[in-house]
């Protein structure tokens, strides 16, 4: 067989360290000449590709413009949130593998969270039922660091850092007036609190602010936290509190849906936002003290300049072992990092069947939270120092970093 393409793309929300991923799939493509001709890069990711929208990234980026990607924010090619059928007669699924044979295209990675995984192993199936020889490899991303059988996600580090960092200049500059009140600061995380759990690091000494952190993998009752909040304000003036997005009581009804009905995506997933706000008005009619509420929002997924160095190294390699993987006849499979050694940090990347992954979610191990459900144990912090370890270093211009932006 002579030279092939390969095609990758980038799905659902973006992380810090996404590009670092396309990187890493596009030097090692560019390693492997003999078998591989053309980078294609989807725009949109595979909902762009059945729309015919492709770039030759080969002649699209530079070798300056590929340094640039490992500190660029959001998704270089652009993402999307497109769920392919359950039924593999659908028409899409002949659409796609034809525009995979128009384009010479054996080697499809597609770098993505919990979904995307969906999409990789729905058309490996389709691949498999028609006897194409189009082999479909998944790269990890996801800050929400859900994804099974994966000691943890490219994206997750930075995310994680990104949180400590914030969460400890907000306690600073809570603790400036010696009044008593109250700051509440709602971080991303819809069934699992590893974003919220990240936290923990803001604390310089033990009972340090956060003092109270809520996550969603225990039950959340709204009477319990105004009583331990009065507690708490017995102790100090100022007391600063971290809660996930999803946070819900005994009966599974999510706390932002106590003031309004949250919408759905595209996913059927429940777009949450505002438990934070609700929290803080709960807390300023029953106590009567200064109380404001902060959202992190997508800083938490694109904050390039507070990348871990870790995170952007990882989710080369991933990128990378992608392409590996493709070449030695894997198919359907994900990337998935194995912790070998938990006294001396260090991993090994293999392959995983995506419908392991696909569906499936994996939250904080419940012995990792505190027994009364509002804080986080030392076994946490062990497992999450590696992960936001390093610096990243972007080129700066004019006192602003510089970016790699899509032509």
């Amino acid at each position: 067989m002579g030279t092939v393409n390969v095609a990758v793309g980038q799905s659902g929300g973006p992380t810090t360290v996404i590009n670092s991923s396309l990187y890493g799939v596009i030097q090692e493509s560019l390693r492997h000449k003999e078998q591989i001709d053309k980078i294609y890069g989807m725009i949109n990711g595979i909902e762009g590709f059945i729309e015919g929208k492709v770039i030759e990234l080969n002649k699209a980026l530079n070798e300056e413009d590929r340094e640039l990607l490992k500190h660029t924010p959001a998704a270089y090619l652009g993402s999307c949130r497109y769920k392919l059928p359950d039924s593999m007669s659908d028409s899409i699924y002949r659409e796609i593998f034809s525009k995979f044979k128009e384009l010479n295209i054996e080697y499809f990675i597609y770098i993505g969270g919990n979904d995307s995984m969906d999409t990789v192993h729905k058309l490996s199936m389709y691949a498999k039922l028609t006897n194409s020889s189009v082999r479909v490899i998944g790269v990890p991303k996801t800050i929400d660091n859900d994804l099974t059988i994966t000691d943890h996600s490219p994206g997750y580090g930075s995310a994680a850092k990104y949180v400590a960092i914030t969460v400890r200049d907000i306690v600073m500059d809570a603790n400036v007036y010696d009044t008593k009140s109250v700051t509440i600061i709602e971080l991303m995380g819809r069934h699992a609190g590893w974003i919220t759990a990240a936290s923990v690091l803001a604390r310089k000494y033990k009972e340090d602010n956060p003092v109270l952190i809520y996550v969603p993998e225990v039950e959340f009752d709204v009477d319990q936290f105004v009583r331990r909040v009065k507690e708490e304000l017995k102790k100090r003036n100022n007391l600063v509190i971290c809660v996930s997005e999803g946070i819900k009581d005994k009966n599974g009804k999510f706390i932002c849906e106590y003031s309004s009905e949250a919408g759905t995506d595209t996913f059927g997933h429940k777009m949450l936002t505002g438990c934070g706000k609700y929290l803080e008005n709960i807390v300023k009619n029953e106590l009567g003290v200064k109380v404001r509420s902060v959202e992190l929002n997508v800083n938490q997924r694109c904050k390039a300049a507070l990348a871990s160095l870790t995170d952007i190294e990882e989710a080369v390699e991933a990128g990378r072992y992608g392409v590996q993987a493709c070449l030695k006849g894997e198919t359907g499979k994900m990337i998935a990092f194995i912790r070998e050694d938990k006294e001396e940090y260090s991993i090994r990347l293999e392959c995983v069947e995506c419908a392991k992954v696909c569906n499936q979610e994996k939250v904080v191990p419940r012995e990792w939270i505190s027994e009364d459900g509002t804080d986080i144990t030392n076994e946490f912090v062990d497992y999450v120092l590696p992960l936001i370890q390093g610096e990243s270093s972007p080129v700066m211009e004019k006192g602003l970093p510089k970016y790699c932006y899509l032509p």
